[in-house]
C-alpha cells in the first residue's frame, strides 16, 4: 500500500491534517514537539468508480463499494515530528523525525500558511512570519540529512570505485538502500544534474543529493491554516505552487459529516446541512463560517492534497481486478470489489503480482473485461481498467 508522510516544522498544523484525513486519534496543541512518536494512520485517496458507465448486473444502481460514483481507495499516513533548522545536525528532534521518512513514497510539506508560527514552530501573531521563508526549508534539511549520510562513507566509497563511476554508483545505492534509492535513481540525479562524482566537491555532491531526493522522495506543499490567510499571501503561495487547506476545517466537517449534521464527502467543494433546524446557534455559526471559507479557498484542500501526492508525484493509476468478466465480479458475485493503485505504465502480469504473488508466477493472459477482449501482458494498463487475470494459480 502506498505511503505518504506528513511533515513540516512544529505546531503548522500536521497532526490536525492527520487526524482530519484519517480520523484517528491524535494529540493536537498549540506549541512545539506535540508528535514525539509518528502516528500511523489510514487515509483514503478519492476517485471517480467506473461503475456508474457499467451495465451491471441485475440492473444494480451501483457496486456497492462507492458514493454516488465516488471511490475512496487506502493509503497509508504517517504524521512525523516537527523539524526545525538544523535538524540534521540534531538539533530539535532531529534524525528521529528525518528516518521517519524512510518509509514514505512521498511526501507533503505542510506549511503555515498563515504565518503565525517562527521558523521552529512558536507561536507568534498572524502573518509576523512569511511563511514563503519555510517552503524551501524541508528539502534543504532532507538534503543535507541524505548528505550527512553519505559523507560518513564517502571516503570509503571513492577507494571502493577506484575510478570507476559505475561502481561509486552501485555503491551509492547500496548505502541510501534503506531509503528504497535504486543504482537507476543514482544515475538520473547524475544525469540531472550533470555531477561527476568521482571528482565532484562538497557541493556538487550536496546538489546531487538534492536531486536524488527529488526523485526518491517527491515532495508537495500544501498552504495550512488558510483559512486565516490573507488573501494577498495566499496568491503569493499560489505563484509558488502552494494551494491552500484549512486542516481544522476538513475535521469539522468529517465529525459534522458523522454526526449526521451534514452531507460531504472529502474532497466535496462543498456541504449541504442535513437539517438546519436541528443546530444549535453554535453550530450554524460553525458551519456558516466554514462555507464562507471553502467558497474562498474552493473547498478544505485536505483531500486534493492527497490526490495529488498520490496520482501527480507518484503517477498512480486505479485498476480493478475480477474474477468474472461478464458480471464485473469477484468469484462471490461481488462487483468491483478491490480498486488497486498501481505505477503508470503498469502491465497485467504487474496487477496479477500485485494482487498475490503466486497469482503473478502463474499468469496466463488477462481479459478486458469491458471488451471481453484478450489483452497482451505487455500491454500498458490504463486508469479505471477492469481486468480479469487469468492463472494457473489457484
Amino acid at each position: 500500500m502506498i505511503t505518504l508522510a506528513l511533515a513540516g516544522k512544529p505546531n503548522c498544523g500536521k497532526s490536525t491534517f492527520f487526524k482530519a484525513a484519517t480520523l484517528a486519534d491524535a494529540e493536537i496543541a498549540n506549541y512545539p514537539f506535540t508528535t514525539i512518536d509518528a502516528n500511523h494512520g489510514v487515509a483514503y485517496v478519492r476517485t471517480s468508480c467506473p461503475c456508474t458507465a457499467l451495465a451491471l448486473p441485475g440492473g444494480a444502481a451501483s457496486c456497492g463499494h462507492c458514493t454516488d460514483g465516488v471511490r475512496f481507495i487506502p493509503i497509508n499516513l504517517i504524521d512525523v515530528a516537527g523539524l526545525v533548522p538544523e535538524a540534521h545536525t540534531g538539533r530539535g528532534l532531529g534524525n528521529q523525525f528525518l528516518d521517519h521518512l524512510r518509509q514514505a513514497d512521498a511526501i507533503i510539506h505542510v506549511v503555515d500558511g498563515s504565518g503565525a508560527t517562527d521558523a521552529e514552530g512558536n507561536p507568534v501573531g498572524v502573518g509576523e512570519h512569511d511563511p514563503e521563508s519555510d517552503i524551501a526549508f524541508l528539502p534543504q534539511e532532507m538534503t543535507m540529512w541524505v548528505h550527512g549520510i553519505l559523507a560518513k562513507h564517502w571516503a570509503r566509497l571513492l577507494r571502493q570505485a577506484q575510478a570507476k563511476s559505475f561502481v561509486l554508483h552501485a555503491a551509492v545505492a547500496e548505502v541510501l538502500a534503506g531509503l528504497a534509492i535504486t543504482n537507476e535513481d543514482v544515475a538520473a540525479a547524475v544525469r540531472e544534474t550533470g555531477v561527476d562524482l568521482l571528482h565532484a566537491d562538497e557541493a556538487g555532491v550536496i546538489e546531487f543529493c538534492g536531486a536524488l531526493l527529488r526523485r526518491s522522495k517527491p515532495m508537495i506543499a500544501v498552504a495550512n491554516k488558510a483559512d486565516q490567510t490573507p488573501d494577498a499571501l495566499l496568491e503569493r503561495l499560489r505563484e509558488h505552487g502552494v494551494p491552500p487547506a484549512t486542516a481544522a476545517g476538513e475535521l469539522a466537517l468529517r465529525n459534522a459529516a458523522k454526526a449526521g449534521l451534514v452531507t460531504y464527502l472529502p474532497g466535496d467543494p462543498s456541504f449541504t446541512v442535513t437539517d438546519r433546524g436541528g443546530l444549535s446557534k453554535a453550530q450554524a455559526a460553525g458551519l456558516d463560517a466554514l462555507a464562507t471559507v471553502m467558497a474562498r479557498l474552493g473547498g478544505t484542500g485536505v483531500q486534493p492534497a492527497l490526490n495529488r501526492a498520490v496520482f501527480d508525484l507518484l503517477g498512480m493509476i486505479v485498476v480493478y481486478p475480477v474474477e468474472d468478466e461478464t458480471h464485473f465480479a469477484d468469484g462471490r458475485g461481488r462487483i468491483l470489489p478491490d480498486a488497486f493503485l498501481l505505477r503508470e505504465g503498469s502491465t497485467p502480469r504487474e496487477l496479477a503480482f500485485a494482487v498475490h504473488t503466486e497469482i503473478g508466477e502463474g499468469f496466463l493472459y488477462a481479459i478486458d473485461a469491458r471488451t471481453h477482449m484478450r489483452i497482451k501482458d505487455t500491454q500498458q494498463l490504463r486508469d479505471g481498467d477492469i481486468i480479469r487475470i487469468v492463472s494457473a494459480a489457484k
